[in-house]
């Protein structure tokens, strides 16, 4: 397999955004080191690596949200990758589908909450 030279940040790290293969929408952004892009191709699920825990988590570990991945691109700078998804139930730990469920109005620059929670985030993280 050909090797791909990724640019990762002075702490390792590359940014990944994470959508969902079927409507394009944009679930969460998280980042991986070339230990958790390489268990996310190994897999087939989305790994990353956390940086206020300092570990490694598997999307999906403890909710069972688990992130089937179909695609897998990264940007001309190679600093950035873009990872489609099979969402199962919520990206969000905080009970949305997605992490982008705030809007900013343009205008008032006042947030606005548009999604619906899908599920209790305190009956899985405990």
């Amino acid at each position: 397999m050909e090797t791909i030279e990724l640019k990762y940040d002075e702490n390792g790290l590359i940014p990944a955004i994470i959508q969902d293969i079927e409507n394009n929408e944009v679930l969460m952004m998280a980042y991986m080191d070339k230990n958790a892009f390489e268990q996310t191709l190994r897999t087939g699920k989305t790994h990353f690596w956390s940086r206020s825990r300092k570990q490694y988590w598997l999307k999906g570990e403890s909710s069972g949200h688990t992130q089937e991945v179909k695609e897998i691109y990264y940007d001309c700078d190679k600093d950035t990758l873009l990872i489609k998804v099979i969402q199962n139930i919520a990206a969000c730990h905080e009970g949305y589908r997605s992490c982008f469920f705030t809007k900013v109005d343009t205008k008032t620059g006042k947030p606005d909450i548009f999604m619906e929670k899908i599920f209790d985030e305190k009956k899985i993280y405990k």
